[in-house]
């Protein structure tokens, strides 16, 4: 059984196809519509998107403004040099331990939020970001995909300014300023997936494809990072993992982002999601 799970004004809701379902609605109050309290209740999910056949609709996707599915984790990481192609653009050893940094939550916005510059080196990162769901301590690899509640596209917008203004690097400061963190469409169950260890994703930017990849080309699979990271700090419901980005990004040929410019992003099986640049003001 699978479900998609999406934020509707702040509240969780189900989709299927072009409508959305309120959580709290279509449960008949046995579950709220606090989305982080939803991430706990897989099975639930999955029973109620399975029985919403015939119900009636709360509304229809085109008329409404999609949040972050996950808006306030506890734990944001961000996985650094994760495929070979991206480690190769730049010009840096292929890492023998996962490359970890933070995302501050306060960067997460919904899918089609606008990105809001401050510099004129800002970069795309288009990433499979995965939710956890059954938090634990010292998780084996081999079991790892049961503590994953879902997947969904992100977005992992930097500015390279600020990420390389200090030795060493800024990496959670330069990625993590606000509307830094675009997620979605949707938080997707790992069921829905043929094989949740290869999902193609790919980014285009005002209609030019820049990436294009599968997960499958992880140097670090999902399961050895949320093994890896359980080793260090306990996982708990809904923290966040940006899984890394493929070669593409405008850093590796001086080519970044505009006022106006348009990114958009697409992971097969969860969905689109498009977020319009503007530049806002200097951050210095």
């Amino acid at each position: 059984m699978s479900f998609r799970l999406a934020n509707v004004d702040g509240r969780a809701a189900l989709v299927v196809d072009e409508l959305y379902y309120d959580l709290e609605e279509a449960s008949g109050a046995t579950l709220s519509g606090d989305l982080m309290a939803a991430l706990g209740s897989p099975d639930q999910l999955s029973e109620i998107s399975t029985n919403l056949s015939g119900k009636p609709a709360t509304g229809n996707l085109a008329e409404i403004v999609l949040g972050p599915p996950v808006p306030r984790p506890q734990k944001v990481f961000g996985i650094g040099l994760n495929y070979r192609s991206h480690a190769a653009e730049a010009d840096m050893e292929v890492p023998r331990e996962p490359v970890v940094f933070t995302k501050f939550p306060s960067c997460l916005v919904g899918p089609n939020a606008d990105v809001e510059m401050r510099s004129d080196a800002v970069d795309w990162e288009i990433e499979l970001v995965v939710v956890i769901g059954r938090g634990g301590k010292d998780i084996r690899a081999e079991s790892a995909w049961d503590h994953v509640v879902g997947v969904m596209g992100g977005q992992d917008i930097s500015d390279r300014a600020a990420q390389f203004a200090a030795k060493p690097a800024h990496f959670d400061l330069g990625k993590s300023f606000d509307t830094f963190g675009p997620t979605g469409p949707y938080l997707v169950s790992t069921d829905c997936f043929a094989d949740p260890n290869a999902i193609e994703l790919s980014c285009a930017v005002n209609g030019e494809e820049k990436q294009n990849d599968s997960t499958a080309s992880l140097i670090f699979d999902v399961p050895f990072l949320i093994s890896y990271l359980s080793h260090r700090t306990t996982l708990v419901t809904g923290d966040l993992i940006f899984t890394g980005t493929p070669d593409g990004i405008g850093a590796a040929k001086g080519q970044f982002l505009r006022d106006g410019d348009v990114i958009s992003s697409t992971v097969a099986g969860v969905g689109s999601f498009t977020n319009r640049c503007r530049r806002v003001a200097d951050h210095n």
